[in-house]
């Protein structure tokens, strides 16, 4: 069995290429379904975002498995190899559990260290569940990974720091104000920058937006996003007093906004701080307004800069990261290499508890003067001496199961206890627990999925 992860995003493909390879919500479990019947594929899951489309697998060979997840993305999304091929990246094995965990640690995202690719692929993992197409391996692993995912942005600070212009704005704004609650906030200019900067704003508590746009249609649209007011540029200089935070990012050849009227308009504000967000370049605002009592001016420059400041510090945080998952991929491989031997002790352990509860009805038979307490002491005692002539044998087989000679221990164990027949029962009850562990059903189809019986991983290269 090996992992594969079959992809394209936003290093390896344009966004004209990445829109061709969306999943509509709608259609996942269809395509969920498709992916599973593709052939050798045994497990999968689909990770779409707008920045990233992965299909990860468990499959039975690593030959030719490429070419068939590649059929799969031709007929599924109509548009020929030969169109996205050179957009695929493709990781085996130990790549492939590497790059989920970094990815779901925001490691792998554009923005560095942000968290919404978390609750993406635990979404994507949960409906491959609902739609049966994950089993053991898969189960465990995206269990894992959504742990180290948690792990990562509480254990360390790498998502405490702005790492873009429009989140950096309000960063330097709580400065200033602490909270935004009851902030009025005028927007010059109804560009891209700016929507990103008010979406944060609002989202921090500010309570109502001015837009301001030399087309006021364009006001409109911008404004309705947050129930916002349009108004035109003239009209919104003489609001200038009403607003605690300006945003500007107009595309103008020269300032709109003065250090004149700025001065006007604190006349009437009686001390109130003014908050200015100059994203424009050239830049909208005269920057002698940053000289005005109780002014507070910033331009992109100075953003950037605190940005640049940030992203370094993320990188140190990320080499921790880099650090938990290296431990995070052996305690996956040891999970792995001892996969096999849990239905084998589980079968034993039955096994055991079966012949145990038939000598005990036997005895009580033969002996039905026996109280309730006797019988709990011998019950106990005798339940003791199972237990410990199945633990060295147990704690013996899950070291064996663990070296190169695994398979062929595990084998003999088998053999030896005669557990052939209760090892696949064993191993649907295994996967059942496990299951129950993620609070989900359980996904795994045996005829489907020998994995269970599989007690050695041996990674591929790639």
């Amino acid at each position: 069995m090996h992992i594969v992860v079959v992809g394209l995003n936003y290093r390896t493909a344009p966004v004209e290429v990445r829109e061709r390879f969306t999943f509509a919500e709608k259609d996942l479990s269809e395509a969920l379904q498709q992916l599973k019947l593709t052939k050798s594929v045994l497990e999968g899951v689909i990770v779409a975002t707008c920045n990233r489309t992965e299909l990860y697998v468990v499959v039975d060979r690593l030959h030719m498995c490429g070419y068939f997840i590649r059929t799969f993305m031709e007929q599924w999304f109509n548009v020929p190899r030969e169109e996205f091929t050179q957009h695929l990246y493709i990781y085996e094995d130990d790549q492939a559990i590497r790059h989920l965990f970094r990815v779901i640690c925001g490691l792998d995202s554009m923005v560095i260290g942000e968290t919404q690719i978390l609750g993406q692929v635990k979404q994507a993992f949960f409906t491959a569940q609902e739609e049966k197409s994950t089993g053991t391996w898969f189960n465990m692993l995206f269990k894992q990974a959504v742990t180290l995912g948690k792990r990562a942005h509480s254990e360390t600070s790498i998502g405490e720091s702005a790492v873009s212009v429009s989140y950096a704005a309000v960063e330097l704004g709580k400065r200033i104000f602490g909270m935004f609650t009851d902030k009025k906030v005028l927007i010059l200019g109804a560009g891209k920058m700016s929507e990103l900067t008010v979406k944060h704003l609002y989202a921090n508590g500010a309570s109502e937006v001015i837009v301001a746009n030399r087309t006021l249609a364009r006001a409109q649209e911008l404004a309705a996003k947050f129930k916002g007011t349009p108004c035109t540029m003239e009209q919104a200089l003489d609001r200038l007093n009403e607003v605690d935070i300006v945003i500007s990012s107009t595309g103008a050849e020269r300032y709109v906004l003065d250090a004149s009227v700025v001065r006007e308009s604190m006349k009437r504000r009686q001390s109130r701080p003014l908050f200015l967000i100059d994203i424009a370049v050239p830049r909208d605002i005269d920057p002698a307004i940053g000289e005005l009592s109780n002014v507070f001016l910033y331009d992109i420059d100075d953003l950037e800069g605190i940005v640049e400041s940030n992203l370094e510090m993320r990188k140190v945080e990320a080499a921790k990261i880099e650090k938990m998952i290296e431990l995070e991929m052996e305690d996956y491989y040891h999970w792995l290499k001892t996969l096999g031997v849990r239905p084998v002790i589980r079968a034993l352990q039955e096994k055991g508890a079966s012949i145990h509860e038939e000598t005990m009805e036997s005895l009580f038979n033969k002996l039905p003067e026996l109280d309730e307490h006797q019988r709990k002491v011998i019950r106990r005692l005798t339940k003791s001496i199972v237990n410990q002539m199945t633990t060295d044998p147990i704690n013996r087989i899950k070291e064996m199961a663990g070296t190169k000679q695994g398979d062929e221990a595990l084998r003999m164990f088998t053999q030896i206890f005669a557990l052939e027949d209760a090892v696949e029962t064993a191993a649907e009850k295994v996967n059942q627990s496990d299951a129950s562990a993620l609070g989900k059903p359980a996904a795994v189809h045996l005829k489907d999925n020998r994995q269970d019986a599989m007690p050695a991983y041996a990674p591929a290269s790639v």
